[in-house]
């Protein structure tokens, strides 16, 4: 038993010790005055031995309590009138009474037959503040911690809601925040709590560090992982901010990039982040095990289906005895393989890799085994995550449907399809058991990101010159995967405003509908002494008929009008002055076997457009393009590597004996750089003495081809700049006469050989989209065509 003096002197020396670790950790409180302030002590306990045992508790007493009912205060004692005086149970029963969190101080005494039980209440919270944060709101910051207002306020809570201050700024990459709370104590055993917060600056990946490595140098891997050194170009990217998923990410990427190149031993064997003692940047550490680099001795396709060609499948195989181990081409041939046999009506089939190393001549033989997989159905898809987009919207992806054979070709392929919708910013489909056997449910968990644009901004193209360009656009209108948009541009040569809606499934079906309506006012005095404008209504419809084909129809009812024409102009755009109106229906049917619509390193596309027009003008006019892209990146080391083979035919028949200038083709710009746009072709020919200019006219026969070679430049990924360097040939010819007063026809330079140039560019993948610079020399090129060596152009090229 502990004399009264020994534990006075323990309970001070208790609270001493709590008080210096509160004030560490950052807790203040303000008491009433100009400058009081203390730490705020832990609550004290008195030793359950002051208690003498012996004898039966005649009641127990409660004492200090305002707010909680005494009764309350003896419900938690393990005690009870009747119950001996165990110092063992009266002191479970002190801890029980700290345990609740209502109580600050607790004192158990005997006097005489009775139990007192003397309590001190923690405070009732008043109020919540947060000062100085900025990054993070009031209200989220108040749904994160536990602390409530008119709840019981402890020191535990306080610390504990401190640190997932901390927690919440540090997964917004701001780990040196600070966070001191202040308790401010009022009247009536009330306080406000408030947090002082110093947010920090973003804490940024200052090294990224790779250890292990001999294959690959630093600079190389560092353009592997998607972590980024800070820079000061990067403002407008996140890469180099910390993050720990992304730390996880690296480490894939570089797993990937080694077995791509033949390092099938290779892992990750540590991926560390280090935070600098002042806290404000990261280390990236990575240690790695490359192993050998494995060439393939020989490939062998083990077929046990019955029906299936296997000559069928060694054809489909395209890796061979010599080369580098693949690991990415190994997973190719795997769906190659399989949707091979799927495409013959075997819906069951699982190929499976095996890979045998012989680590002393660093080879390995790979093996395929095509058989049958289990028979298993989709029972349900459950789709989660969707707080916006309607079930529907991303049921529709879905290349699987309930109660189909489950496919994990179509699994993967409903994701990509799902990625590519840009709705969402991830995108994760698994699969788990379902109620028997033979059953499976797939579970979609998606994660909503804004699809809202609003655009305000400036620039400068070479067709239309300094442009202002405004729009609104939203690409899931309310959830429904429905596009729409408005969108001016005022140019110094052209202006125009158009209002689109497109539903990519009308009436919950797999067709395309929608509408534009447009103005389009266009300056053509810079190779045509004339002004154009255009104006009307356009409605669309399309069809997939499979992922690679697809066709799209449309009818345009439009007044075209052209006007301002200058008295310097030839007699052929004199006589195109005037309104004229046409009804047109057009279709275009795409092949398109491109791994990206957007970025394509591989595949092919072809596309059939035309269009019959009737009105004030009557007109057949087709279009034929097509592209090839040849992937260099196994043979050079870069998937940016890319040959680009690109051609295009077009003919326009005539049916009411004569076209307007406005139907017709033009070459230049971006079909043929190294001209002006519209400046290769057929011109006006001034005779000698002649006032008019060698106006542009167009054609109506046209045919170009483009080969481009696409290549990644030395500098950090993250600036978004590839290079590029081609050859561009074209021709642009036959203009329907037009007749002088005299009945001669007015001269004009129509030669149908082929316009040649070649150059140089570079692609910047900006925020505001893709913005193309060309350096073109004309090579080849005849009278009157109209040359631009430089060139600044927005968008993409076909």
């Amino acid at each position: 038993m502990v004399g009264g003096a020994a534990a006075r002197g323990i309970r001070l020396l208790v609270r001493t010790r709590v008080a210096l670790l509160a004030s560490a950790l950052g807790v203040a409180a303000l008491l009433p005055g100009p400058s009081a302030i203390t730490a705020w002590a832990q609550p004290k306990r008195a030793p359950a031995g002051e208690v003498p045992a012996g004898g039966p508790i005649a009641a127990i007493r409660v004492t200090g309590n305002l707010r909680i009912e005494s009764t309350t205060v003896r419900s938690y004692m393990l005690v009870q009138p009747g119950s001996p005086f165990d110092p063992g149970r009266i002191d479970a029963s002190l801890k029980t009474l700290y345990a609740t969190g209502l109580f600050s101080d607790v004192r158990i005494t005997r006097d005489g037959d009775t139990l007192v039980v003397a309590v001190k209440e923690n405070p009732t919270i008043s109020r919540i503040a947060f000062e100085g944060n900025r990054k993070i709101n009031d209200q989220d910051l108040r749904a994160a911690i536990q602390l409530k207002q008119r709840g019981v306020f402890t020191p535990a809570l306080v610390q504990s809601d401190r640190q997932r201050i901390l927690d919440m700024y540090a997964a917004r990459g701001r780990y040196s925040a600070k966070v001191v709370p202040k308790i401010i104590r009022l009247t009536q055993n009330r306080v406000d709590v408030v947090f002082e917060i110093q947010e920090g600056p973003i804490t940024l990946v200052s090294r990224i560090i790779f250890v292990g490595n001999h294959a690959f140098g630093e600079g190389r891997l560092r353009e592997v992982v998607d972590s980024r050194e800070q820079a000061w170009y990067r403002f407008l990217s996140s890469s180099d901010e910390y993050d720990p998923e992304r730390l996880k990410y690296d480490s894939e990427l570089l797993r990937r990039f080694y077995l791509r190149n033949g390092y099938a031993d290779f892992t990750v064997t540590n991926a560390v982040a280090e935070l600098t003692p002042d806290r404000s940047s990261f280390f990236l550490t990575y240690t790695v095990s490359e192993g050998k680099r494995y060439r393939v001795s020989k490939v062998v396709v083990v077929n046990t289906l019955r029906h299936v060609d296997k000559k069928l499948l060694d054809n489909t195989v395209d890796i061979a005895a010599g080369d580098w181990y693949d690991g990415d081409a190994v997973e190719r041939n795997v769906q190659a393989l399989t949707t091979a046999v799927q495409n013959r009506g075997i819906g069951f089939v699982q190929v499976k890799p095996t890979i045998t190393r012989d680590p002393k001549t660093a080879t390995l033989a790979l093996t395929f085994t095509v058989g049958e997989s289990p028979r298993v159905y989709v029972e349900r898809i459950d789709i989660t995550g969707n707080t916006r987009t309607m079930d529907k919207v991303i049921r529709r992806e879905m290349r699987l449907a309930e109660g189909d054979a489950y496919n994990e070709t179509l699994v993967r392929r409903s994701k990509q399809v799902l990625d590519d919708l840009g709705y969402f910013n991830s995108v994760n489909i698994t699969q788990s058991p379902g109620s028997a056997a033979d059953k499976a449910l797939l579970n979609t968990a998606v994660a909503e990101k804004a699809t809202g644009e609003l655009t305000i901004g400036g620039g400068y193209s070479t067709d239309v010159g300094a442009l202002l360009n405004v729009g609104l656009h939203e690409k899931n209108f309310i959830g429904t995967g429905i596009d729409a948009g408005i969108n001016a541009v005022i140019a110094q040569l052209e202006s125009q405003v158009s209002l689109s809606v497109t539903n990519p499934y009308l009436f919950d079906r797999n067709i395309v509908g929608g509408a534009d309506i447009f103005y389009v006012n266009s300056n053509l005095q810079y190779v045509s002494e004339y002004f154009e404008r255009r104006y009307g209504l356009t409605l669309r419809t399309g069809f997939a008929y499979s992922d690679h084909l697809r066709q799209a129809l449309n009818y345009s009812l439009v007044d075209r009008e052209v006007y301002n024409v200058q008295s310097t102009a030839s007699p052929y755009i004199q006589a195109e002055a005037g309104y004229t109106l046409i009804s047109q229906v057009g279709q275009t049917l795409t092949l398109d076997y491109r791994d990206s619509t957007l970025d394509p390193h591989k595949g092919w596309v072809t596309r059939l457009g035309t269009d019959v027009a009737g009105g004030d003008e009557s007109f057949i006019r087709a279009k034929l393009d097509g592209a090839y892209y040849v992937p260099l990146g196994s043979v050079l080391g870069n998937r940016d590597w890319v040959l680009a083979l690109t051609a295009g035919v077009g003919y326009l028949w005539d049916l009411s004996g004569s076209t307007s200038i406005v139907d017709r083709f033009f070459l230049g710009g971006d079909n043929l750089r190294g001209f002006l746009d519209g400046g290769a072709g057929p011109h006006a020919n001034p005779p000698e003495g002649a006032t008019y200019y060698a106006d542009s006219l167009g054609g109506q026969f046209i045919w170009t081809q483009s080969s481009e070679l696409r290549f990644p430049l030395p500098l950090s990924p993250d600036l978004g700049l590839t290079g590029r360097t081609f050859v561009d040939i074209g021709a642009n010819s036959i203009v329907p006469p037009v007749y002088l007063s005299n009945g001669q026809k007015a001269p004009l330079v129509d030669i149908a050989a082929p316009r040649i140039s070649t150059g140089v560019g570079v692609t910047w993948h900006s925020p505001f989209g893709l913005i193309n610079l060309d350096l073109g020399i004309p090579i080849v090129h005849y009278l009157h065509d109209q040359l631009e060596v430089f060139r600044v152009g927005f968008g993409t090229r076909f």
